[in-house]
Protein backbone atom coordinates (compact mmCIF):
# COMPACT_ATOMS: atom_id res chain seq x y z
CA UNK A 1 0.00 0.00 0.00
CA UNK A 2 1.78 3.26 -0.82
CA UNK A 3 -0.23 6.90 0.79
CA UNK A 4 -0.54 9.15 -1.31
CA UNK A 5 -1.21 13.10 -0.66
CA UNK A 6 -3.05 14.89 -3.29
CA UNK A 7 -1.87 18.73 -4.81
CA UNK A 8 -3.03 21.33 -3.01
CA UNK A 9 -6.31 23.51 -4.31
CA UNK A 10 -6.51 25.00 -7.51
CA UNK A 11 -8.99 28.03 -6.73
CA UNK A 12 -11.47 28.16 -9.55
CA UNK A 13 -10.65 25.05 -11.42
CA UNK A 14 -14.27 23.84 -12.80
CA UNK A 15 -15.28 20.93 -12.16
CA UNK A 16 -15.54 18.09 -14.94
CA UNK A 17 -18.49 17.00 -15.96
CA UNK A 18 -19.33 13.10 -15.73
CA UNK A 19 -22.46 10.34 -16.13
CA UNK A 20 -21.95 7.53 -13.77
CA UNK A 21 -24.09 4.64 -12.56
CA UNK A 22 -25.25 4.63 -8.93
CA UNK A 23 -25.35 1.82 -6.60
CA UNK A 24 -28.90 2.41 -6.62
CA UNK A 25 -29.20 1.46 -10.39
CA UNK A 26 -29.59 5.22 -11.47
CA UNK A 27 -26.96 7.56 -13.58
CA UNK A 28 -25.98 10.20 -12.17
CA UNK A 29 -23.87 14.16 -13.32
CA UNK A 30 -23.10 17.48 -11.85
CA UNK A 31 -26.32 18.98 -12.33
CA UNK A 32 -28.43 15.76 -10.40
CA UNK A 33 -25.91 15.68 -7.56
CA UNK A 34 -24.83 19.09 -7.07
CA UNK A 35 -26.48 21.63 -4.60
CA UNK A 36 -28.05 25.43 -4.92
CA UNK A 37 -24.88 26.04 -2.82
CA UNK A 38 -21.79 23.72 -3.57
CA UNK A 39 -21.10 20.21 -4.16
CA UNK A 40 -18.61 17.51 -2.56
CA UNK A 41 -17.01 15.11 -5.21
CA UNK A 42 -15.01 12.66 -3.05
CA UNK A 43 -12.94 9.37 -4.32
CA UNK A 44 -13.41 6.39 -1.97
CA UNK A 45 -13.39 2.94 -2.11
CA UNK A 46 -14.64 -0.18 -0.28
CA UNK A 47 -11.16 -1.46 0.90
CA UNK A 48 -8.72 1.78 2.16
CA UNK A 49 -7.96 1.53 5.62
CA UNK A 50 -7.99 5.23 5.34
CA UNK A 51 -11.06 5.40 3.82
CA UNK A 52 -12.57 2.96 6.29
CA UNK A 53 -11.27 5.39 9.07
CA UNK A 54 -13.35 8.25 8.07
CA UNK A 55 -16.55 6.90 6.64
CA UNK A 56 -18.98 7.57 9.47
CA UNK A 57 -17.77 10.91 9.19
CA UNK A 58 -17.80 12.03 6.22
CA UNK A 59 -21.90 10.01 6.24
CA UNK A 60 -22.31 12.54 9.31
CA UNK A 61 -20.91 15.84 7.59
CA UNK A 62 -22.17 15.34 3.95
CA UNK A 63 -26.31 14.33 5.69
CA UNK A 64 -25.44 18.07 7.35
CA UNK A 65 -23.74 19.87 4.36
CA UNK A 66 -27.25 18.62 2.88
CA UNK A 67 -29.03 20.82 4.99
CA UNK A 68 -26.78 23.98 4.39
CA UNK A 69 -27.72 23.35 0.36
CA UNK A 70 -24.28 21.20 -0.55
CA UNK A 71 -24.52 18.30 -2.56
CA UNK A 72 -22.30 15.53 -2.62
CA UNK A 73 -21.37 12.64 -4.31
CA UNK A 74 -18.22 10.16 -3.84
CA UNK A 75 -17.10 7.59 -6.60
CA UNK A 76 -14.75 4.58 -6.92
CA UNK A 77 -12.44 4.52 -9.41
CA UNK A 78 -10.52 1.47 -8.36
CA UNK A 79 -9.55 -1.55 -10.61
CA UNK A 80 -12.02 -4.00 -9.17
CA UNK A 81 -10.97 -6.68 -11.15
CA UNK A 82 -7.44 -6.54 -8.61
CA UNK A 83 -9.55 -5.34 -5.73
CA UNK A 84 -12.98 -7.64 -5.84
CA UNK A 85 -13.35 -6.21 -2.41
CA UNK A 86 -14.23 -2.51 -4.65
CA UNK A 87 -16.03 -4.72 -6.65
CA UNK A 88 -20.00 -3.06 -7.51
CA UNK A 89 -21.65 -5.65 -5.41
CA UNK A 90 -19.62 -4.74 -2.83
CA UNK A 91 -20.45 -1.16 -3.53
CA UNK A 92 -24.28 -1.36 -3.14
CA UNK A 93 -23.69 -3.98 -0.06
CA UNK A 94 -21.32 -1.01 1.04
CA UNK A 95 -23.73 1.71 0.86
CA UNK A 96 -27.18 0.22 2.17
CA UNK A 97 -24.83 -0.97 5.49
CA UNK A 98 -23.82 2.50 5.77
CA UNK A 99 -27.05 4.14 4.56
CA UNK A 100 -25.22 6.63 2.58
CA UNK A 101 -26.44 10.10 2.24
CA UNK A 102 -25.37 10.43 -1.61
CA UNK A 103 -24.80 8.85 -4.58
CA UNK A 104 -21.90 5.89 -4.41
CA UNK A 105 -20.74 6.00 -8.38
CA UNK A 106 -19.06 3.42 -9.99
CA UNK A 107 -16.01 5.04 -12.48
CA UNK A 108 -15.70 1.78 -14.33
CA UNK A 109 -13.74 3.23 -17.24
CA UNK A 110 -11.34 5.54 -14.37
CA UNK A 111 -11.66 8.05 -17.01
CA UNK A 112 -13.27 10.43 -14.19
CA UNK A 113 -10.83 9.83 -11.99
CA UNK A 114 -8.24 11.19 -14.48
CA UNK A 115 -10.39 14.01 -15.04
CA UNK A 116 -10.31 15.23 -11.52
CA UNK A 117 -6.71 14.16 -11.17
CA UNK A 118 -7.71 12.25 -8.42
CA UNK A 119 -4.47 10.26 -6.93
CA UNK A 120 -5.68 8.76 -3.61
CA UNK A 121 -8.51 7.43 -1.25
CA UNK A 122 -10.19 9.45 0.31
CA UNK A 123 -9.78 12.40 -2.38
CA UNK A 124 -11.98 15.44 -1.49
CA UNK A 125 -13.21 18.10 -4.26
CA UNK A 126 -15.24 21.04 -2.68
CA UNK A 127 -17.08 23.36 -5.22
CA UNK A 128 -18.76 26.46 -5.18
CA UNK A 129 -21.91 26.90 -6.56
CA UNK A 130 -20.63 28.33 -9.86
CA UNK A 131 -19.06 24.34 -9.56
CA UNK A 132 -15.56 26.00 -9.02
CA UNK A 133 -12.93 24.52 -6.93
CA UNK A 134 -12.75 25.59 -3.69
CA UNK A 135 -11.54 23.34 -1.41
CA UNK A 136 -9.13 20.22 -2.10
CA UNK A 137 -7.93 19.27 2.11
CA UNK A 138 -9.28 16.47 4.19
CA UNK A 139 -12.09 15.87 5.73
CA UNK A 140 -9.82 15.87 9.45
CA UNK A 141 -6.92 14.61 11.08
CA UNK A 142 -7.52 11.06 10.60
CA UNK A 143 -5.19 8.92 8.90
CA UNK A 144 -4.99 5.35 8.97
CA UNK A 145 -6.89 5.46 12.21
CA UNK A 146 -9.77 7.96 12.84
CA UNK A 147 -9.02 11.35 14.85
CA UNK A 148 -10.06 11.69 18.24
CA UNK A 149 -13.68 12.84 18.57
CA UNK A 150 -13.08 16.50 18.75
CA UNK A 151 -10.92 17.15 15.81
CA UNK A 152 -11.94 19.84 14.21
CA UNK A 153 -14.24 18.89 10.89
CA UNK A 154 -12.11 20.94 8.38
CA UNK A 155 -13.80 19.33 5.32
CA UNK A 156 -17.25 20.30 7.08
CA UNK A 157 -16.41 23.77 7.89
CA UNK A 158 -14.56 24.69 4.62
CA UNK A 159 -17.72 23.86 2.93
CA UNK A 160 -19.49 25.81 5.03
CA UNK A 161 -17.47 29.03 4.44
CA UNK A 162 -18.02 28.19 0.67
CA UNK A 163 -21.48 27.66 1.02
CA UNK A 164 -21.99 31.09 2.63
CA UNK A 165 -19.58 33.16 1.03
CA UNK A 166 -18.48 31.57 -2.63
CA UNK A 167 -14.42 31.39 -1.06
CA UNK A 168 -12.66 27.84 0.26
CA UNK A 169 -10.36 28.93 3.38
CA UNK A 170 -6.49 29.91 1.99
CA UNK A 171 -5.27 27.18 4.32
CA UNK A 172 -5.79 23.46 3.94
CA UNK A 173 -4.20 20.34 4.49
CA UNK A 174 -3.85 17.61 2.17
CA UNK A 175 -5.82 14.24 2.47
CA UNK A 176 -3.54 11.35 2.75
CA UNK A 177 -4.62 7.50 1.02
CA UNK A 178 -4.24 4.30 -0.41
CA UNK A 179 -3.03 5.23 -3.99
CA UNK A 180 -6.28 5.31 -6.99
CA UNK A 181 -5.68 1.54 -8.44
CA UNK A 182 -5.40 2.30 -11.37
CA UNK A 183 -6.06 -0.34 -14.50
CA UNK A 184 -2.83 -1.77 -16.25
CA UNK A 185 -2.90 -0.69 -20.01
CA UNK A 186 -3.57 -3.69 -22.25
Amino acid sequence: MVALNPPVCDFGWPAPAFDLLGVDGRRHNLDSVRGPNGLLVVFICNHCPFVKAVIDRLVRDCRELRTLGVGSAAIMSNDTVAYPEDSFANMVRWAQELDFPFPYLYDESQAVARAYGAVCTPDYFGFNADLQLQYRGRLDASGRLPAPADAPRELFEALRQIARSGAGPDRQTPSIGCSIKWREAP
